[in-house]
């Protein structure tokens, strides 16, 4: 059932209640409903999702082979999110000295393309695998490291903000990115996944890091390129990005995006109005710092403050940003 709703929701019909998704990874609270930890037990994952009722798993998978095997990437350390600290890294390393080797980067020549049948094949055992474990949610295909979310992870932010400067530089080490995620959705397109996420943290909580019109010239046109393939394929795309994006909802809506998945600081009502009949919406006004650091009252005026919109919206699925 849970699937049909969620599906549903893709398809922007209306279901007998609103779709649910959540970025879970709160080891406690499963090891609390399901009785099991799932560090070793991978079916209280199935068994969490199942009993809170979850529609729809976010997730991505960017291949075989993680980037670090294959050439530079600079590691910026980790903050502590997960139990016990697991996640904490404090090492911090940039493989580039100068600017100039950022802007003599090409993302296809450092990390390869990997033959497209083979790549299709892991994509389509993954999806499968995947789907069988979680029979009554959606379970997505899709890219993580897109374009600006590429940069970073290969330059980190202090090099990728010095390179950026230079708007014609920059725009050709970012064409190269584009170029090994097209190879990857050339791959995911191929495969029975119908519903596929694109996701790029292309803004900052504050919204753009760079020039709107930077953004408009040379990032959104390579988007609609890789969405036209997914499409092409018959699949829904929904594009994901982390910050407040709400200065470009209608450039992303034009460039072909099916929905969006937004944090609370993207302007959820101005979604709503514009493209609330439209679009999968993949959002709420519940903040994740009000779950952490708030009481019930104002819990509770999040939750029904997003209520009203949601229940405009066929394509609406609630999640906590």
């Amino acid at each position: 059932m849970s699937y049909d709703i969620g599906m549903a929701a893709m398809r922007l019909e209306m279901a007998e209640r609103i779709a649910h998704t959540e970025y879970h990874s709160n080891y406690a609270l499963i090891r609390a409903v399901t009785g099991k930890d799932p560090r070793t037990d991978g079916s209280a994952w199935r068994e969490f999702n199942d009993a809170w009722e979850l529609d729809f798993l976010w997730s991505t998978n960017d291949g075989p082979v993680d980037w670090s095997q294959r050439g530079r990437v600079t590691d910026m350390g980790h903050a502590e999110f997960l139990e016990d600290g697991i996640d904490r890294r404090d090492t911090v390393t940039c493989p580039f000295k100068s600017v100039e080797e950022v802007w003599a980067f090409d993302a296809v020549e450092e990390y390869g393309l990997t033959d497209l049948d083979e790549l299709t094949a892991y994509y389509e055992r993954w999806y499968q695998d995947g789907q069988a474990a979680n029979p009554n949610q959606i379970l997505t295909g899709g890219y993580y490291k897109t374009i600006v979310s590429g940069a970073i992870q290969a330059f980190g932010w202090d090099m990728l903000l010095e390179a950026a400067a230079d708007r014609q530089k920059f725009a050709r080490v970012l064409d190269s990115f584009f170029e090994v995620t097209l190879h990857h959705f050339k791959a995911w397109a191929r495969t029975s996944a119908p519903v596929l996420i694109d996701h790029d943290d292309f803004v900052w909580t504050a919204g753009p890091f760079m020039s709107p019109a930077f953004y408009r010239a040379e990032i959104i046109p390579r988007y609609r390129k890789l969405w036209e393939v997914v499409h092409e394929a018959g699949k829904t795309l929904l594009f994901c990005s982390d910050g407040n994006w709400t200065v470009f909802i209608d450039d992303i809506a034009g460039a072909g995006a099916d929905g969006f998945i937004f944090e609370p600081m993207t302007d959820l009502d101005y979604a709503v109005e514009r493209y609330g009949s439209t679009h999968v919406i993949m959002s709420s006004k519940v903040d994740c710092r009000t779950l952490t650091f708030g009481n019930r009252e104002q819990i509770q005026a999040e939750v029904d403050a997003t209520l009203p919109l949601a229940r405009k919206c066929p394509g609406f699925v609630f999640a906590v940003g």
